[in-house]
């Protein structure tokens, strides 16, 4: 059949030939790689996402809902309901910002909370792989979680888990804005310990309101490969400044 589609083509061509796939993969193999739709993860975890899953990770669907000739009604969370009630999470402080077009956050990270009398991998294992539903245990006011929600434009995140005793393991999805109305319209808890950048995708702004666990601390605040962040001076400009 491939060969009665290409006839028109010369042979060289036609062995070179690859069909375009728009989900190569499964999706426990498109997470770490090419990426997956926020929704699709939103939707539910069988017990192949499970074996890929960043523990701690929440990704939560929200409606938009069009105001014709207005806008548009979006929530963010209520207390005690929904995911963040679940896990027993509610910010200290709300703060906004925007990332222009064609730019990006690079990874940075928060520093996990672990008791004196124990080990970290012992205290994440027991939070994380043990004890994964006993909420209480999580010391929310003693170490930055991130709360995420996009208002406008498209992002893509990427995680990455390098906390003690746990498996390395990545994530890469993309978000709808509020004003693009979608499935992948979802809010996204980050764990501390679990190492996340941004990039917006298209030529719009992206406008975003997170949450944190607690109020903004500098040392919470660490980096790994951020140097996208960083535009270079022209040649010529570094040369006339060195004069």
């Amino acid at each position: 059949m491939k060969e009665d589609l290409w006839l028109g083509l010369n042979e060289r061509a036609r062995k070179g030939l690859s069909p375009r796939n728009y989900k190569n993969g499964t999706v426990a193999q498109r997470i770490a790689g090419t990426g997956v739709d926020g929704g699709e993860l939103a939707a539910g975890r069988g017990a192949e996402l499970k074996k890929v899953w960043i523990p701690g990770v929440e990704i939560f669907s929200r409606e938009i809902h069009p105001q014709r000739h207005r806008g548009s009604f979006g929530e963010l969370a209520r207390d005690s309901q929904g995911v963040l009630g679940k896990i027993k999470l509610w910010p200290r402080q709300w703060s906004a910002a925007r990332m222009f077009a064609n730019s990006a956050k690079g990874f940075h990270i928060h520093p996990p909370s672990v008791p004196a009398d124990t080990t970290a991998e012992k205290w994440l294992r027991r939070l994380f792989v043990s004890q994964p539903q006993n909420y209480s245990l999580r010391p929310y006011d003693r170490e930055q979680w991130d709360i995420m929600f996009f208002l406008q434009g498209r992002a893509e995140i990427f995680l990455r888990d390098v906390r003690a005793g746990l498996p390395v393991r990545n994530m890469r999805f993309f978000v709808d804005g509020d004003n693009h109305r979608s499935r992948n319209n979802v809010g996204v808890v980050i764990p501390p310990g679990v190492a996340h950048a941004i990039r917006t995708e298209g030529s719009e702004d992206v406008l975003m309101v997170y949450g944190t666990s607690t109020t903004f601390q500098p040392e919470f605040e660490g980096r790994i490969a951020s140097e996208i962040e960083t535009a270079d001076l022209p040649e010529s400009w570094r040369k006339f400044l060195s004069l």
